[in-house]
């Protein structure tokens, strides 16, 4: 199974243009396709819910302030930690007799060392104490990690801070409801047919959008070693102008000139043009139709 065109399917979910009976019924047995132009009118959908916003507004505030003290506070617990990794207590320094000091391991008097918890016979005997060895590498590690872990949750708790004062103060700015999608007013409208020699089969369809652009849907079109050009044309004259060029997808949405004269340059044509670096008309007309409207 052959599936619509991806930028068709865009144009369709944007309701930039009606559905032709082939691709009514494609839709109506194809679930992928369906399910793509699901998905585009969904983020379609979302876009519009922020069209009234030209900017963000900044946080506010007393979040920024938040923020500035708790990352104080995690440099402050930071710098204590490193103070504390760096206070190494006294290694292999023994008591002397007469002598009293205070360790991390107890009081060490004279010729005992009285750990806090209660000293041992082999501890109270000779004249010096015996040093106590303390592995100090996991302890060091693990201040060190809880330090760097106070730091991370608290820049990533004032992350957490400044994202909740934006959506907060974007709730009270927006309203509940957001505003319908605006819907494309069209202001005059063209059947496309083959024309010329082109296969019978080729058609489209153009329309003039009050924005000033011209969308067009082609079908079928016989492929050509060149590319596919759009002209506005005066069936009066015989004068015309360019309009732009088709892409490689069955639509395109095209700007057109400011303060155009549609009465005038009414027949809408699409031909087959060559890399000839020739700016004119080929003559090779694919497709014409006369707007109305």
């Amino acid at each position: 199974m052959q599936h619509l065109d991806h930028d068709r399917l865009v144009f369709l979910a944007l309701g930039e243009s009606e559905a032709d009976n082939a691709e009514s019924t494609h839709l109506g047995t194809c679930a992928l396709c369906r399910a793509e132009v699901a998905t585009f009118q969904q983020v379609a959908g979302l876009g519009t819910e922020t069209q009234g916003l030209a900017d963000l507004p900044d946080p506010p505030e007393h979040v920024w302030l938040g923020i500035a003290a708790q990352v104080r506070a995690a440099e402050a617990q930071q710098a204590q930690a490193e103070t504390r990794r760096h206070q190494v207590p006294g290694q292999g320094v023994g008591t002397l007799a007469g002598q009293t000091n205070d360790t991390p391991f107890g009081r060490a008097t004279g010729t005992t060392a009285t750990p806090s918890t209660g000293a041992t016979g082999e501890q109270a005997a000779g004249t010096t104490a015996r040093p106590t060895v303390t592995r100090l590498d996991s302890a060091r590690r693990s201040r060190r990690g809880s330090g760097w872990s106070r730091w991370a949750a608290t820049a990533v708790t004032a992350a957490a801070a400044a994202a909740v004062g934006v959506l907060g103060t974007v709730s009270v700015l927006r309203p509940d409801d957001p505003a319908p999608a605006p819907t494309q007013v069209v202001v005059a409208s063209a059947p496309l047919a083959a024309y010329g020699s082109t296969p019978p089969a080729a058609k489209g369809d153009a329309r003039v959008l009050r924005e000033g652009q011209l969308h067009l849907h082609v079908a079928n079109l016989p492929r050509v070693p060149g590319y596919y050009e759009v002209w506005l044309i005066n069936p009066t004259t015989m004068e015309m102008f360019s309009v732009g060029t088709l892409g490689g997808g069955s639509d395109a949405l095209l700007p057109l000139p400011p303060n155009v004269d549609l009465t005038s340059y009414s027949v809408v044509d699409v031909s087959a043009e060559q890399y000839d670096n020739n700016s004119r008309h080929s003559g090779d007309s694919l497709l014409r139709g006369t707007l109305t409207g």
